[in-house]
Order: structure tokens, then sequence, then C-alpha cells
């Protein structure tokens, strides 16, 4: 999918109007994650990947042919350009989001699994070697935890 701009103004006024749309969907997901309710940041997953897409194709259009908005105003450029500055601080505030909520994440995950591991040693019989019970607990659990993810 592209744009269809029949000029440079034309061009520069979908990219802004694209620009904004993605802003205004990617603030409600950061407001999602920021009130603890990630489940609302799936409301419009399909519609920002989509245009996230086409975003991504035509700002490397325009890097790689700057003329293709060189013909629009300067207030028209400038509108996208600030735009665009709202987005990026848009994008920003959602990744701080999105951080915060992996941390609480995978710290509930290890509390998690700290708790089944104490549990899991609370009374459990360990054998020696030579099949004597000794109070060690085993060593062996069920659960991994992976710290890159």
């Amino acid at each position: 999918m592209a744009l269809a701009a029949e000029n440079a103004a034309d061009r520069v006024d979908q990219l802004t109007i694209l620009t904004e749309r993605l802003t205004e969907l990617v603030a409600a997901q950061a407001l999602a994650f920021e009130q603890h309710r990630p489940q609302d940041a799936a409301n419009h997953i399909e519609e920002t990947s989509r245009l996230a897409n086409l975003y991504r194709h035509e700002s490397a259009k325009v890097r790689a042919n700057p003329s293709l908005i060189a013909g629009a105003s300067l207030v028209e450029r400038t509108k996208l350009t600030r735009a665009t500055e709202a987005f990026d601080a848009v994008l920003a505030r959602q990744a701080r989001s999105l951080e915060a909520a992996k941390i609480v994440t995978e710290g509930l995950v290890r509390a998690i699994a700290e708790e089944v591991a104490a549990q899991r040693h609370k009374g459990s019989a360990a054998y020696g070697p030579s099949g004597e019970r000794t109070d060690k607990p085993s060593d062996g659990s069920a659960i991994t935890l992976n710290k890159r993810a």
C-alpha cells in the first residue's frame, strides 16, 4: 500500500494526516500501558500496524527522494515537521511505558517463580546418594527464567 499523491502538496498533506493518526493511536497505546491496562492497547493494533508500515514505506521514499515533497509550500512542510516531532515524542513516551510494563511483568514472574520454588522445598524430602534422607532441598525446578526476555 502506498500513498496516491497527485503532487508534492498532496503528498505532504497525506503524510501529515497519516502521522497525526499514528500519533493518536500510539498515544492511546501508551496511555493504556501507563494505566496498567495493556489489554486496551490491543484495540487498534491492526490499524496501527497497517499505518506504521505505510509510514515506514513513505518515509523511506521521501528520504531517498526529497524532491517528492520539495514542491510543497513551507507552511505545509512545517506542519508535517511539527506532526513528525509530535509523533517522535509520543514514540518516546510509548517506549518508556513499554519498558515500565516489561519491568513490572518480569518482577511478577520472578516473584511467582521464587514463591513456587519456596513452596516446593517446604516439606519435600531429599535423599542422598546412599538413600539416606536429608533436609537439603533439591535443585531441580520446572520453572525456567529467561533474563533476556
